[in-house]
Formats: structure tokens, sequence, C-alpha cells
């Protein structure tokens, strides 16, 4: 499922939802913890990328396993196979820090409902905790999509 798409390795064409919506993921979660006035407005579309950013992370991890299958098989020795595994390395952090983004996020929009609902407020520790939770896992996120991206570059245009 994740080797080709109409004839063409799929982790190119994969890829390239995981560079948009990892980044959007981490760009909305980031604003949702800090800015509660627009909450109401960007829930749904956060939600939606605390979906969508892991499972493009999963599919691009799934196809570029494929695609080094296809290219090197089980050989573990030579430069080529050396710079896909430090890139399959990183995609595979890439895709567990995007996991726990979008799982961290699930829970702040899930809060914010409830919140809502019950006509309360939340309270401070919770805001500043959230921020700071979101902010750091965004930024492991972001490093990992970069460097991942970086590695993946070299090994094509390297």
């Amino acid at each position: 499922m994740f080797s080709e798409i109409l004839g063409i390795p799929a982790h190119p064409l994969l890829i390239h939802a995981a560079v948009v919506f990892i980044p959007l993921l981490v760009i909305g979660a980031i604003v949702f913890a800090a800015w509660p006035a627009v909450r109401g407005r960007i829930d749904w579309a956060v939600a939606a990328l605390a979906v969508i950013g892991p499972f493009a992370a999963l599919f691009a991890v799934l196809s570029g396993n494929n695609l080094r299958q296809r290219l090197i098989g089980n050989t573990t020795t030579g430069l080529l196979a050396d710079k896909i595994t430090k890139h399959q390395a990183l995609g595979h952090d890439t895709l567990w820090f995007t996991i726990a983004l979008g799982v961290v996020t699930l829970a702040m929009v899930g809060y914010a409902w409830q919140v809502k609902r019950a006509g309360g407020g939340e309270t401070t520790l919770v805001r500043v905790g959230s921020v700071v939770v979101t902010v750091v896992l965004g930024a492991f996120v972001g490093y990992y999509v970069f460097r991942t991206g970086d590695a993946g570059a070299h090994i094509v245009y390297g």
C-alpha cells in the first residue's frame, strides 16, 4: 500500500503531507494553547490537525520503510545505507514527537470544550502548563521535521 502511487514511489509524494500538516499542527497547537480568545474559532481545525499530522508522519515513515527496502534491501553497510538509516531514525523520532503533540493537542481541545460546556474558566496553572508543554513539544517536532527533511534532501541531492 505504501510502496507506489501511480507507478511513482509513494515516499516522495507522501512526505509533502507531513511537511505541510505537521508544521500546521505545531502552529495551531501553540496558538490554541496561548491565545484563549481564538479557541472557539479554531478548535475544530486544531483537532483535525492533531489527527492528520500524526497520520501524515506515519504514512511518511511507512512509505520510507518501503522505499528503503526497494532501494537497498537489507544492506546495512555503505554510505547510502548509513545516510538512509540516519534519515529513517530521524523520521521515527518525528513520528513519536508528532503523536505526543497530537495527543496533548486533543487533550487541550477536549478540556476547552468541557470548560466551555460547564460555563467555567480554566485555571492559571492549566493554561500556563498547556502553553509550556505545547511550546516544548512543538519545538521538538519542528526540530525533527527539519532534521528529517534535511537528511532526506542530502540523500537525494548530496
